[in-house]
């Protein structure tokens, strides 16, 4: 359906329905929605089975990291900065 059809007030309604949507989920928990156990993953990542546990129990991840993670996984990684009600998707991150 073409944005132009709606109202600016469903447009917003559409937008703030899509927000609500998206998931938030921790390294370990996007692994088990992709359907793979730590060591499927490790093993297409190219590390160990441990080491994969211990980059999920860390609070703090290298951008690198996730992003070899999430690929391994057959996804990609979007980063955004927020600005109150603005998102701008960083190239070349």
């Amino acid at each position: 359906m073409r944005r132009e059809k709606f109202t600016p007030a469903q447009l917003k309604e559409q937008d703030e329905r899509v927000q609500k949507e998206l998931l938030e989920m921790s390294l370990r928990e996007v692994r088990e929605f992709a359907g793979m156990t730590q060591t499927q993953l490790a093993e297409r990542m190219g590390i160990s089975q441990g080491q994969l546990s211990q980059t999920e129990a860390r609070d703090d991840h290298r951008l690198s990291t996730l992003r070899r993670a999430v690929e391994a996984m057959g996804g990609e990684i979007e980063v955004s900065a927020v600005f109150g009600d603005k998102r701008i998707i960083l190239k070349g991150v």
